[in-house]
């Protein structure tokens, strides 16, 4: 077993996290039992964000305490597995879809560091009350995600904090190449932040650039 981020390990060649809530999956996926302790396995094929720790991210902002803004929650696959690295820290899982948000209020009943909130992701007056992040991590799958990235940041994540995104170029424009698209959000994003890092996620996603910012 291999510590590879804080709370990320490598068992067996595969990413897992420390289970919080020992003995419960979330989403079908396995748990290991290692040295007493009990480990969900995370999958890069459910998950951007493990897809991109598979393709050698550099930058993992997630600690202990941590305040993460998650757009575009889903079921709450990835958000699970930040639940386990940040302990007492707190996530703010934004998802639009009121029957996606029965799963997510599922898994905030086992897991009291995630708070779901119904928004449109595009209207961050809508939760404005979250304050001030040191995490911004977006998967929502819109034509103006480099927008809602920016306006998002500008809101809540604090001086220097880290944002992240996955650009789906075929959410943005199927007439163009996938590295015209990213190229353009590149630019867009480039105002508003410094460009850590930027990588593909095949074989895990095709066509998706994952988009590591820091906040200027």
């Amino acid at each position: 077993m291999k510590s590879i981020f804080t709370g990320v390990y490598l068992l067996d060649n595969k990413l897992a996290t420390l289970n919080a809530v020992p003995g419960k999956q979330v989403y079908n996926e396995h748990l290991i039992k290692r040295e007493g302790k009990e480990f969900r396995l995370w999958d890069p094929f459910r998950s951007k964000l493990a897809a991109a720790v598979k393709k050698s991210l550099k930058t993992f902002p997630f600690v202990a305490g941590s305040k993460v803004l998650y757009l575009g929650a889903s079921t709450g696959t990835t958000v699970s597995h930040l639940s386990d690295i940040i302990g007492n820290g707190e996530i703010f899982a934004i998802e639009i879809s009121a029957h996606v948000m029965k799963s997510l209020l599922r898994l905030a009943d086992q897991r009291n560091n995630i708070i779901p909130i119904l928004a449109d992701a595009n209207k961050p007056r809508e939760y404005r009350d979250v304050g001030q992040v040191d995490v911004l991590y977006q998967d929502v799958a819109q034509a103006n995600q480099s927008e809602i990235l920016i306006k998002n940041a500008q809101q809540f994540l604090k001086p220097e904090g880290i944002a992240m995104l996955a650009i789906k170029s075929q959410s943005i424009d199927v007439t163009k190449k996938p590295s015209e698209v990213f190229e353009q959000e590149l630019r867009k994003l480039s105002e508003f932040f410094e460009v850590l890092e930027t990588f593909e996620l095949e074989p895990f996603d095709k066509d998706h650039l994952f988009v590591v910012l820091k906040k200027l």
